[in-house]
């Protein structure tokens, strides 16, 4: 099969489609035939090896090059094969989910974060779902936040920002989206109450104040996500971090500053991990299929030019989500 693969970091030169073996479906995994895949910010982390520091933490980073050679984890696709004793799928359904290797044509996923293609959307929509808009559900469930409260998004304009802010207005909540210019229209188009253009305008000087500050940033300092917080509000961090900036520690410096000084004093501080799960596809999907939710694609690329997906994805600030079609 074609795969988008690399055997060592570097820029997106780094990134080449070559044919290597099928994978099969092992016990309580599913083969699937990739129709589209989404590139997510993790996929230039990994290309880059950036932040370095994570390349001593193991996970998918290695010392120089990632641990699995094919890039991508966002998938749409139809069941090909299932593995030993597994009986919730069958070869021909449509499925989406979230596992390594999914710019290629074909991936194997375990069945607990495989969920059913929302009937309403395209594959390339379906793909742009799974690791961003369960990111954003779940900042904003271990957030807290409810019915009539106040949330601040900072970067409501890309992958998961997008989805926060859906969800967010789905809760009945009160969102000001954090932008630029361009992007105004498109988070005004997803339901935010409130725009903050970053050009003109510093949100950390407004007189503002919310129940819920979402970080998708990691550009602003603790003190200034802190100002802009009612009493018993609640800051989540989560990803950040521009290519060739902060190569060293990047975005881990602000969220393990904000990590110790949520153990030292009363600050409501939360560093979510967005596991895949199977059961939160399934209440997103629920939500795609009573309006509330809706993928944003921002480009299409055929996977021949996957390479040039995730440099657009990583140096042209991408709105929403980039797209690769098998």
């Amino acid at each position: 099969m074609r795969a988008l693969v690399q055997d060592h970091y570097g820029s997106p030169d780094v990134l080449r489609v070559e044919d290597i073996p099928v994978p099969a479906a092992g016990a309580g995994e599913v083969l699937v035939r990739v129709h589209a895949a989404s590139v997510n910010a993790r996929d230039w982390h990994l290309m880059r090896g950036e932040p370095r520091l994570a390349r001593l933490a193991g996970s998918d980073f290695g010392r120089t090059g990632p641990r699995s050679r094919v890039r991508g984890t966002d998938f749409a696709g139809i069941v090909e094969a299932v593995g030993p004793g597994l009986t919730a799928w069958r070869p021909g359904d449509e499925v989406y989910g979230e596992s390594a290797g999914a710019f290629a044509e074909y991936v194997a996923a375990p069945a607990e974060v495989v969920a059913a293609k929302p009937a309403s959307l395209t594959f390339e929509e379906a793909a742009a779902m799974p690791l961003a808009a369960n990111t954003a559900l779940v900042c904003l469930r271990e957030g807290g936040l409810k019915a009539g409260q106040a949330v601040l998004i900072n970067g409501a304009s890309g992958g998961v920002g997008t989805f926060a802010v859906q969800l967010a207005k789905s809760w009945d909540a009160r969102v000001t989206a954090v932008c630029s210019d361009r992007n105004a229209d498109l988070v005004r188009s997803l339901g935010a109450d409130v725009v903050v253009d970053y050009g003109r305008e510093d949100f950390a000087k407004s007189a503002r104040r919310y129940d819920l500050v979402l970080d998708l940033v990691g550009n602003r300092s603790l003190c200034d996500l802190r100002h802009v917080l009612t009493p018993g509000g609640c800051i989540v961090l989560s990803g950040g971090g521009v290519s060739g900036e902060g190569r060293i520690i990047g975005p881990m410096s602000l969220l393990i500053r904000g990590q110790l000084l949520a153990r030292l004093t009363r600050l409501r501080l939360i560093v979510p991990e967005a596991e895949p799960s199977a059961r939160n596809l399934g209440e997103l999907s629920a939500l795609v299929g009573s309006g509330s939710l809706t993928p944003v694609v921002d480009r299409v690329f055929p996977l021949k030019d996957a390479a040039e997906a995730v440099r657009y994805m990583e140096v042209e600030h991408a709105r929403a989500k980039v797209v690769i079609t098998v």
